[in-house]
């Protein structure tokens, strides 16, 4: 990860982050701990899938702990008195309407927080980046995952 390089959240982006920093650190290190105490109690470690399982697992877990950290170091949260307005930014849901009538909706996020099940894109996306500052009747226009460019009137921002 670029240490340099803020990072922008939703408040609920940091929290999701600092709870599962929370899990990680407290009830996972100790049933990983609980795991190697158990494969110690088997005997040999050289041949012991147990405990290089349980091993493997404690390294991966201490690795996403490391990167949380850091991403919560460089994180810039954007809260409602920023937002301001009923103009699109990170943490509104855009409601757009395409030249056929079809409606769909995204919630902008952070880089780290994107999620195309929960329709959740980036605010670094070309669509998120297309978004941010229209207000409501605004015509945006931005290339599509599969290559298209379309064009989209937005019908409603909510927060």
């Amino acid at each position: 990860m670029d240490n340099s390089k803020e990072i922008t959240l939703t408040a609920e982006g940091r929290q999701k982050l600092v709870d599962e920093l929370a899990y990680r650190e407290g009830e996972l290190r100790d049933e990983i701990v609980e795991r190697l105490k158990e494969a110690r109690s088997f005997g040999d470690l050289s041949e012991n899938s147990e405990y290089d399982a349980a091993k493997e697992e404690q390294s991966q877990n201490e690795s996403k702990i490391s990167e949380i950290r850091q991403t919560l170091s460089v994180a810039r949260v954007v809260d409602d008195a920023q937002r301001g307005g009923i103009k699109v930014s990170i943490g509104t849901t855009v409601e757009l309407e395409d030249e056929r009538g079809k409606k769909t909706k995204f919630t902008i996020v952070g880089t780290t927080e994107t999620n195309s099940l929960e329709h959740k894109i980036s605010n670094e996306s070309p669509a998120g980046q297309a978004l941010i500052g229209c207000g409501k009747g605004d015509q945006v226009e931005f290339t599509t995952p599969a290559g298209k460019t379309k064009g989209y009137t937005v019908v409603g921002i909510t927060r």
